[in-house]
């Protein structure tokens, strides 16, 4: 998909509407409107990076640093207990939208929201997996 085409760089030049919450020079965090959760917003850079495997460090740590800003917001101002961050990257992922975004969803106990996923339990033994996926040279 294009830059042009992009729903999200749409929203970040102003030609789609949207409940912005938080905006800097770098990022923007926007209300979702699939009315899931109360309070579910998404947090996308303004530079269009498909996803975190192709984001420069410089545009993550962005993003990062106002995910951490508005979550601390939610929970020190606007009574929330808590957050889940939830991202996909690629559409083996379940990526919808080709544009980096992380999905903040305030949280408070006993709310019934289950935002993670279930899963149909490991394959392999734990052993065998880490062997795998290890980084050489990381420390043991």
């Amino acid at each position: 998909m294009s830059v042009s085409g992009c729903i999200f760089c749409r929203i970040i030049r102003g030609e789609v509407p949207a409940m912005k919450v938080f905006e800097d020079d770098h990022t923007l965090v926007f209300m979702d409107i699939a009315g899931d959760a109360d309070g579910h917003m998404l947090a996308v850079p303004k530079a269009h990076v498909k996803n975190v495997l192709d984001c420069d460090v410089r545009t993550l740590h962005r993003l990062m640093d106002t995910v951490q800003r508005v979550s601390r917001h939610l929970t020190e101002n606007c009574g929330y207990d808590g957050i889940n961050l939830l991202n996909a990257s690629d559409e083996s992922a379940g990526q919808s939208v080709p544009h980096f975004h992380i999905h903040i969803i305030p949280r408070k106990a006993n709310d019934g929201v289950d935002a993670w996923p279930a899963l149909p339990g490991a394959a392999d033994p734990l052993e065998e997996t880490y062997a795998r996926l290890r980084i050489p040279g990381a420390s043991k």
